[in-house]
This record gives C-alpha cells, sequence and structure tokens, in this order.
C-alpha cells in the first residue's frame, strides 16, 4: 500500500486562511463603523426591578444646568408611557409626551424619568415606587416638587398610583386614562392620612371627546369622584374634536408644565 504524501495538505490552510480573511473583514468594519448616537438631553439607565418582574431601563433627561454639586434640589417628573411602546426597546419612550420634546431640542425645567413596562405587563405601583426613590438617591430630587403623569394605558398607571400614593407627589396629569373611583371612598371614609394627602394633590386630567380606545367617561367619573370628595385643586380638559391622541395636544401645551411647577408637597 503507498505511503500518505508527506507535508502539509492543501485543504489544512483553508482554515488558517479563512480566519485571516475574517480578522482582516472585521479590522476594517471597525474603521468604517460609525459609533451609536445619543439623543442630547437624554440618557439610558438600567433598573432592577425588585420584584419577579425582574430588570427593565429608563430613560432620564437632566436639564442643561443640573449640577449635583451645586446643592440645588431639581423638580421630578415621572412619565408613563402606553401600551404601544412596551418592550425591549427603551428609545420607544420617547415617542410621545415631555421626552418626544427633549429629543426635538426642547429643554424642560424637571428631572424627567420615563420607565420601559416589560412586553404583555401593565403598570405597577410597587416598581415604580422603587424607582422612585431609586432615582431620589442618585439625584439631586426635590422630594416636595414630584410630578406625575402618563398617557392611555400610562393614564391609568398615573391615576392609580397618584391615588395609592397621593404624598408622593405635588401633582399628577393622567392623559386619556382612567382609574377606580373606590380609592377615593375608601380613602375618604376610612384612611384619613390619605385623604388628607389627596385633597392637597393637585390633578388635572386631558382627554378627546372622540376617544373610541378610552371613553371619555372615563376620566370624567375620576374627576367627579374626587370635587364629590371635596378635593377642590382638580380639572378636566376635553378637546373636542380629537380621538385617542389628547397626549399631542397636552404634552405641547406650555400650561401644562407652568401648572406642574405651581404645586410643592
Amino acid at each position: 500500500m503507498p505511503s500518505a504524501p508527506s507535508g502539509p495538505r492543501p485543504f489544512n490552510r483553508i482554515p488558517a486562511l479563512a480566519v485571516a480573511l475574517v480578522c482582516v473583514l472585521f479590522l476594517i468594519s471597525c474603521t468604517t463603523m460609525k459609533k451609536p448616537t445619543t439623543t442630547p438631553g437624554l440618557r439610558s439607565e438600567q433598573f432592577t426591578w425588585r420584584t419577579a418582574r425582574g430588570a427593565t431601563q429608563y430613560l432620564l433627561h437632566l436639564p442643561k444646568d443640573y449640577d449635583a454639586r451645586s446643592g440645588r434640589k431639581w423638580p421630578l417628573m415621572l412619565f408613563l408611557h402606553g401600551a404601544g411602546e412596551r418592550g425591549t426597546d427603551v428609545g420607544k419612550v420617547a415617542v410621545h409626551g415631555p421626552l418626544k420634546h427633549v429629543k426635538q431640542g426642547k429643554d424642560f425645567p424637571f428631572i424627567i424619568v420615563a420607565p420601559l413596562c416589560p412586553a404583555g405587563e401593565q403598570w405597577a405601583n410597587g416598581p415604580l415606587l422603587q424607582l422612585l426613590d431609586e432615582i431620589g438617591r442618585k439625584f439631586a430630587v426635590d422630594p416636595g416638587r414630584v410630578y406625575l403623569t402618563g398617557l392611555s394605558m400610562g393614564g391609568y398607571g398615573a391615576w392609580f398610583l397618584g391615588l395609592a400614593h397621593p404624598e408622593r407627589f405635588a401633582a399628577i396629569a393622567p392623559t386619556c386614562g382612567g382609574g377606580n373611583i373606590i380609592s377615593v371612598t375608601l380613602a375618604q371614609h376610612y384612611e384619613s392620612k390619605r385623604f388628607a394627602a389627596m385633597k392637597g394633590l393637585g390633578v388635572w386630567a386631558f382627554h378627546g371627546a372622540k376617544d373610541t380606545t378610552v371613553p371619555l367617561e372615563e376620566s370624567e367619573r375620576m374627576v367627579n369622584a374626587l370635587k364629590r370628595a371635596g378635593c377642590t385643586d382638580v380639572r378636566l380638559t376635553v378637546y373636542p374634536n380629537t380621538g385617542h391622541n389628547s397626549w399631542v395636544e397636552a404634552y405641547e401645551d406650555p400650561a401644562l408644565y407652568e401648572w406642574l411647577l405651581k404645586h410643592e408637597r
């Protein structure tokens, strides 16, 4: 039987050549690849929810003249997005609402935190309070000027969180959402401390009269329940020719932000 030829076989060189080619292509791609761009005024942070829901992210806006070393305390706005923005792409929390305007170059006089709700989930009070606590530890937040707003599913989240823990907020602004009036009734008759905080809470709700996704009645019954209970700093703005996207007009109105800043807990 003839012996096998000595020396390296031609096909043994193929893996080495392939590896070399891959390395060259990688180096070329590294020199031509664009660096990821970031939106001025916005940054993404990771937040681990101390529940079974695991980790998620949030977008953060710091005012241009924010300086933690100055000793100045800043108002904080918590913004809750709608159901359509849930998932794993934290950039979607800036599709609507205040952060949309930050992307367009507006500088708000607030620290704004906008968490991302995981797919298939709804806003839950516990994790949101944990997030507020974390932001309060990490940044120069004025605890007496914390504001809450949200749209659609986030509007519901704002109603539920704001009325369950009114002592945490100076004012809330739910947009095209709704809540549970039993929270007002229970506070009024059985929870004097929470009810006292609720009566001191500023509430400005927004809704479109032609909203077929979340009916106008959802906002009306919450506002009416608060007024019946004796809460006086409560208002509802109805846009007569607007459907579900009433957040467009609400968050474009400078009066909303001026109104929030007038409130202090």
